[in-house]
């Protein structure tokens, strides 16, 4: 996906100044100054965070599966469970220490409880979220484009408040893009409505 890449190009562009003296599996990871406050706030992180949960969950149950746009959301559903599965896996395998528990040294893996820095999970969910919608509509609505700004906008805020070094942004978005994809490719019905019962499929708003 062109703007897939275009996201990952301005996080790559965004620690390019400060690459020569980074670390971590690409050699680029290393700790910003810290800044919370005005858009780059916890709380908006947070609003982020719901709101997506809250519209893909929302949308999915009021729409049902049987139309384009509920399935989809559906298949949002999908992709953000087990992505989230799999970043949660990974956070307590790889246990890597945050940029503001470390010290500034972005090579501490494995050390245990409480280290869950790769990957962003949150990264993760916005990207699995928006994949499905931008795959769906890109062809007929260019600014469905501008969804991908939400992952970039997380990454860089992420970043800010010290909670995960530029390889879990990457990651996170690499994981949750890849799940978004595999689900949307998916043809059949999408695995969790599947589970549900049949009135799910419907959605709530015939019921109004």
């Amino acid at each position: 996906m062109p703007a897939r890449r275009t996201s990952l190009l301005i996080l790559l562009l965004v620690t390019a100044p400060a690459c020569f003296a980074g670390g971590g599996p690409f050699g680029i990871d290393h700790e910003w100054s810290y800044d919370n406050s005005g858009i780059w706030s916890r709380s908006h992180q947070v609003a982020l965070e719901y709101g997506v949960i809250a519209f893909e969950v929302g949308g999915a149950l009021w729409e049902g599966g049987d139309t384009r746009f509920g399935r989809t959301l559906w298949q949002s559903i999908d992709a953000s469970a087990a992505s989230g599965v799999v970043a949660l896996a990974l956070k307590y395998a790889t246990s890597r220490v945050r940029p503001i528990d470390s010290g500034g040294d972005p090579n501490l893996w494995f050390k245990g409880h409480g280290n869950q820095s790769f990957p962003s999970g949150e990264v993760t969910l916005v990207s699995s979220t928006i994949t499905p919608l931008v795959l769906e509509y890109r062809h007929d609505d260019p600014w469905v484009y501008a969804l991908e700004l939400l992952p970039v906008y997380d990454g860089i805020a992420r970043m800010k408040v010290q909670a995960h070094w530029q390889s879990d942004v990457i990651a996170g978005l690499a994981l949750g893009t890849g799940f978004g994809w595999l689900m949307h490719s998916h043809e059949g019905t999408p695995f969790v409505l599947s589970a549900l019962p049949h009135g799910f499929y419907v959605g709530f708003k015939k019921s109004f």
